[in-house]
Parts: structure tokens; C-alpha cells; sequence
């Protein structure tokens, strides 16, 4: 009797003790409810950025969901209509441009990288060999225009007028042009490395997050690209205030993370560059 009396005691006890530790570890990190953050952006580079991120966020109890777009207009349409929490593919100018145009009520949660434009060019191996009248090909997206311009002008191209800003500078700014090159900007800038696979026009200005996307090194393919310097820094994008939210402010923080600063080095080797500011 007493041995049956003692096994029951013995059992109870180690019952008690399972279920103490039980309650104990359901405080655990690990059985945490995830919060959960939807991040729009375009495929390459920048999914594969917040996918690298994801367990890092995940640590911090933040269930990231990635949502990718082929385009620059439904990113903003879909954060406006609140059906993700922020966007990762536009730059600051751009950002600015779409505010201005649409109204949206955007804001500046943080820079991650830079992705320096290039020119690709099938028939010619540098700037300086395109012939007098060279047809360029570049997106339609305006508030590149001025970007592909302080470039051009930078590596000796053309000359604008000196009272222009660079960020906003048109076809119609350009104050000399001596080869006399002819500017084609109707085109998605998607389509645009698929032009230059076709060998379409004598250069194309490609963005490195397509060219990259389309197989191209923009490090190596390109005849010529933007300094690093460029102000051209791409931004997590919020609606207003909620910038100030605690999942918002961790994704910034991980994505200025050196673990996913070297992973941007290491990945595309200088065609994509990360700050950190």
C-alpha cells in the first residue's frame, strides 16, 4: 500500500513539475505571437534583401511577408490603399515625385541602398565610341530623366544648363550635346533590358535592379555607370506616422544590419551598394 501511495506521489510530483515548466516556457520568445509586417518590392534586388532579413526579423517576433511587383505604379497604390505595411523599391526622388503627383501621404521610414544606373550598349564599348546622333533608350519614368542626365553629364556626354537642378532636369535642359544624341524615353523600365538583349537603339539606360533581374552584371556588362555617391538611395516607405511603429523601425534596423550590409556587398559585388543612414 505504501509503495502504491509513494508511486502516486512520485507521478504527481513530476506531473506538477512538467506543467510548472510548461507555463514557464509558454513565456518563451519562441511562443510568442508573431507581429505581422507585409513589405511590397520589386524582385531583385530588394525581396531578396528582406528575405535575407526575414529570420533576423523573425528574432524580434516579427512575422515579415514579402509581396513582389513587376512595376513602379502599384507598390504606392497598394500602401495608399493600406494592403501592405510599407514599400522597398523606389528611391527618394521618385518618392517624392509620386507624392506630388497622386497625393499620397507618404514618408521616409529610412535609406537601405543605392543601385547605381548603367548604360549597356551592344555595338560600342564605351561612351566615347558612340557615333555622332547615337539613339539612347530610357524609361519613361520622368523622375529618372534627371538622374540618367547628371550622369551623362558627369562622364563628359553633354552639358546642362547651369541653373537647372539636377534631380529635375529634362531632355529640354541639356545646354550642349556634341555627338548630337537623340533621346528616346517612351518605355516602361522594365522592357528596357530586353531592348538591349534585342540590340535596339546604340545605348540603354537600364536601372540595376532590371538589368540584375534580367541576368546582367552591371559591374561588368555596363559601358559606363553612376558613382556610388549617387543621392539616388532607396527607402522603406511608410504612410504617415507610421513610421514611428515598432515592427517599422526594426526593419529598418535590420536592414542596416552589417549582416545584410555584407550580404548586399557579397551578392551583387558593387551593383547594389548599402548605406547607412
Amino acid at each position: 500500500m505504501k509503495k502504491w501511495l509513494a508511486g502516486i506521489v512520485t507521478a504527481t510530483s513530476i506531473f506538477a513539475l512538467a506543467a510548472c515548466g510548461t507555463e514557464e516556457g509558454s513565456g518563451s520568445e519562441g511562443d510568442k505571437e508573431l507581429k505581422e509586417l507585409v513589405v511590397g518590392a520589386s524582385n531583385i534586388p530588394h525581396a531578396e534583401i528582406l528575405e535575407k532579413a526575414q529570420p533576423l526579423l523573425e528574432e524580434k517576433g516579427i512575422e515579415l511577408e514579402v509581396e513582389t511587383f513587376q512595376d513602379y505604379i502599384l507598390p504606392n497604390k497598394t500602401l495608399a490603399d493600406g494592403e501592405i505595411d510599407a514599400n522597398y523599391f523606389q528611391h527618394i526622388p521618385y518618392l517624392e515625385a509620386q507624392k506630388a503627383e497622386h497625393g499620397y501621404d507618404f514618408v521616409n521610414a529610412g535609406g537601405i541602398h543605392i543601385e547605381p544606373i548603367g548604360v549597356y550598349s551592344k555595338e560600342h564599348e564605351s561612351l566615347e565610341d558612340l557615333p555622332d546622333g547615337a539613339t539612347i533608350l530610357m524609361s519613361n519614368s520622368v523622375a529618372d530623366h534627371g538622374r540618367i542626365l547628371a550622369m551623362l553629364e558627369s562622364k563628359g556626354v553633354i552639358k546642362l544648363k547651369e541653373d537647372v537642378e539636377k534631380t529635375k532636369a529634362t531632355i529640354e535642359d541639356i545646354a550642349e550635346n556634341p555627338k548630337n544624341l537623340k533621346f528616346d524615353y517612351e518605355y516602361e523600365a522594365a522592357l528596357l533590358p530586353q531592348f538591349y538583349e534585342n540590340g535596339e537603339g546604340d545605348a540603354v539606360l537600364i536601372n540595376s535592379n532590371y538589368a540584375i533581374d534580367a541576368g546582367l552584371n552591371p559591374m561588368e556588362d555596363s559601358i559606363a555607370i553612376e558613382d556610388k555617391e549617387s543621392p539616388y538611395v532607396n527607402v522603406i516607405a511608410v504612410n504617415n506616422g507610421d513610421e514611428d511603429k515598432e515592427e517599422i523601425k526594426a526593419l529598418v534596423e535590420v536592414l542596416r544590419s552589417e549582416e545584410i550590409q555584407n550580404f548586399i556587398l557579397e551578392e551583387w559585388g558593387g551593383a547594389v551598394v548599402p548605406v547607412s543612414e
